[in-house]
């Protein structure tokens, strides 16, 4: 009856969790594209402007063309947004611990970073449109390039910490752990992933799956309505996701553990948390706006300085510079572990 309770609860706090990333990635989005309009020196759109698009889409008629294979076309949408939701429990997000910890680790938050942009190949391929077809192939080609540097990364941190337990990673700050360089060695290695996360978002430079301006839309050019609603909020949660997996492996810093020396953010506790309100509301803002300045480096910062890569260009840059650049912050950091 206990575990029945338990895991019901769990539930409930996962569909809790995804209907905040949801509300968090259309949030995000529109400060990405309002900070991208400032840099720009244009007005931009509102704040709430995705909200606005979600909306008007879901209002809009799903048309499936004549051509496509139907249950591929109206599946991948919810595939695309599935596994970043499902993957938010995984993570530890501000104060709060991951919900699901010791039941899944990085090897499987891997794994679901790489599902979303399947499930749009498979979209786009499953659209029949010469245009989408073309998108897809270079999706898959981009995740196959933008895999080895992740994983590279992803292996230097397990070596490091001696697991692959999100939990554990995100206990320790990284750079409390290393030496000097080890220090540069992670730097590196961060500096990988944030080169890989536009790929992984599929931001310019690295949009070519979609490319307006050549496919008219790429692997979305067939969709329409409902679906396309989901393709949106997918790309907009992964951002969640892929901003709130760097910050918890290597910036998994609380703001009431940094100013608790100087200022007591005590006030009433929470039984459940065992830590007091304000110091609980301070955690949060500071995850928030942590995820912020995230965005805003590895996303906004990178499709205003550069314009579209052409694929082939994409490709060789996360195969051979970025993967140099990883594995040589795995050499230094290996070389401080065993005192070389």
């Amino acid at each position: 009856m206990n575990f029945v309770l338990d895991w019901g609860i769990k539930f409930v706090l996962v569909l809790l969790i995804s209907l905040i990333g949801i509300f968090l990635g259309l949030l995000y989005k529109g400060f990405d594209r309002k900070i991208t309009a400032m840099m720009q020196s244009r007005i931009g759109p509102p704040l709430r402007q995705p909200f606005r698009d979600v909306k008007k889409l879901f209002m809009k008629e799903t048309i499936i063309p004549d051509y496509a294979v139907p249950w591929l076309f109206n599946y991948a949408p919810i595939f695309a947004l599935l596994p970043s939701l499902v993957a938010l429990a995984y993570l530890p997000l501000g104060p709060f611990g991951p919900l699901m910890d010791g039941y899944g680790d990085l090897i499987l938050l891997l794994y679901l970073l790489a599902i979303p942009a399947v499930a749009m190949a498979i979209g786009g391929l499953a659209s029949g449109s010469p245009y989408a077809t073309v998108g897809a192939q270079r999706e898959l080609v981009l995740m196959m390039s933008y895999e080895l540097p992740l994983a590279i990364a992803a292996v230097t941190l397990a070596y490091n910490y001696e697991t692959f337990s999100v939990g554990v990673i995100s206990s320790e700050p990284v750079w409390s752990t290393v030496g000097a360089m080890g220090f540069v060695g992670f730097a590196l290695v961060l500096a990988t992933l944030l080169a890989v996360m536009p790929g992984e978002l599929s931001k310019v430079p690295f949009d070519q799956a979609e490319a307006e301006t050549e496919l008219a839309g790429g692997l979305f050019v067939e969709y329409s309505g409902r679906n396309l609603a989901l393709f949106y909020i997918a790309e907009a949660v992964k951002m969640i996701f892929v901003g709130a997996l760097l910050i918890a492996l290597f910036f998994p810093y609380q703001l009431s553990t940094l100013i608790d020396p100087w200022i007591s953010l005590g006030g009433p506790t929470i039984p459940l948390l065992e830590m007091g309100l304000w110091a609980m509301i301070a955690d949060v803002a500071f995850f928030l706006v942590k995820l912020l300045v995230i965005i805003y480096v590895g996303v906004s910062v990178i499709r205003v300085a550069f314009a579209r890569f052409q694929i082939n260009k994409a490709s060789y840059f996360y195969w051979v510079p970025m993967t140099i650049i990883g594995l040589l912050g795995t050499l230094l950091v290996v070389l401080e572990r065993t005192g070389l």
